[in-house]
């Protein structure tokens, strides 16, 4: 995929977190299974952590787009842990 199309994926993505943090009526129903609760406890973390730095950075004056780069760049800092922990808990289960 292209880097342009990443970057806007990502930042599609970020303007999510201009609405408060919560667990959506799809996620309750679809609740995926093969997630595991270390990835699902980092996505909420993330989700209640770029939605209180959105608010924080509009409250002090910056611009949505400004404060929609930082929160994209914060998002793929998480997207980074969710990956690596996807990764040790594959090759643990593969070495089973």
């Amino acid at each position: 995929m292209e880097t342009a199309k990443l970057r806007r994926l990502l930042y599609e993505a970020a303007w999510s977190y201009r609405t408060p943090a919560k667990v959506g009526a799809w996620l309750i129903y679809y609740r995926p299974d093969s997630v595991t609760q270390y990835s699902k406890d980092i996505a909420w973390k993330a989700q209640q952590r770029l939605c209180s730095r959105y608010r924080s950075l509009t409250a002090k004056g910056k611009k949505s787009q400004v404060a929609i780069t930082a929160v994209a760049r914060e998002l793929t800092g998480f997207m980074w842990d969710i990956a690596l922990a996807a990764q040790s808990s594959f090759s643990q289960q593969k070495q089973n």
